[in-house]
């Protein structure tokens, strides 16, 4: 009778905690999916952030030494004038010693260039082909445009979704999102700023790594005076570093078409 009581109390057992098991709402998350849910709300919000400095930034002037290297071109620092206008209207200045060396002028497809010595006026499509060979950024005008302003492509989409993956490289937080059509978009955080975008192509490989520092208050608005970008796939390297940016100026179009010279020296460089 004593075992037929116990194992009455066994069954008993049984059948409650299978019951109790019936009615859970589930395993508790672990230590480690809390942790990415805190890190993934913080990147929401610090994304957000970013967003609305997309939505406040329209346009900048300022002067800025730029440096470039590559494997066949190691330029000393050149002195610019830059004038940078949403959504992919550019222009850029770059000084000789006592002149105006170079005028690259960009707005929608078009592309002009032109040499004050030669008084020489190319006309070329807007590509990051031709970005690249004149003022050695390989991207098309919108992105540089975009990435000159420091604020990150698409960043009012990446606002409102949850990272893929989050990462530490160093003392910068990583996050990490995959773009159609199977690219990646990484943008890095440090001190509640954006330090780094980097897009990676659907195989992997970096197409390019641009870092924002030195950050200053200007009316309000956060703004990197240093931006630093390689492109691995060109093997080159590109720095600005910003000297009394004004950003959001009138700046009317007209500052980005290039008149054709007095002498009618034009031509027209590869679509």
């Amino acid at each position: 009778m004593r075992s037929l009581g116990v194992l009455t109390a066994t069954i008993a057992l049984s059948v409650f905690y299978s019951a109790c098991s019936t009615i859970s709402p589930g395993a508790l998350p672990s230590p480690e999916s809390l942790q990415f849910q805190d890190r993934s709300a913080q990147v929401q919000q610090l994304t957000r952030k970013v967003a609305e400095r997309d939505r406040a930034l329209q346009s900048m002037q300022t002067e800025a030494v730029m440096e470039y290297t590559a494997p066949d071109r190691h330029p000393p620092r050149v002195h610019e004038q830059i004038t940078a206008k949403r959504p992919d209207s550019l222009r850029v200045e770059a000084m000789s010693a006592f002149s105006i060396a170079l005028i690259l002028a960009t707005s929608g497809k078009h592309l002009a260039i032109f040499e004050p010595s030669k008084n020489k006026l190319i006309r070329a499509a807007a590509t990051a082909d031709t970005l690249n060979q004149f003022i050695q950024i390989p991207m098309a005008p919108a992105d540089a445009v975009t990435l000159l302003l420091g604020i990150a492509p698409g960043a009012a989409s990446l606002a409102d979704r949850k990272p893929d993956t989050i990462a530490m490289e160093d003392d910068m937080t990583v996050a990490s999102w995959t773009m159609p059509p199977g690219a990646r978009r990484e943008l890095g955080f440090r001190d509640e700023q954006l330090a780094m975008v980097r897009e990676r192509n659907a195989t992997g490989a970096i197409e390019y790594d641009v870092r924002y520092s030195e950050y200053q208050d200007l009316g309000g608005l956060m703004f990197p005076y240093v931006v630093d970008a390689t492109f691995p796939v060109a093997q080159s390297h590109v720095s600005f570093h910003y000297k009394r940016p004004i950003v959001n100026g009138d700046v009317p179009d007209s500052t980005f078409v290039l008149a054709p010279p007095a002498a009618n020296q034009q031509a027209n460089a590869a679509p």
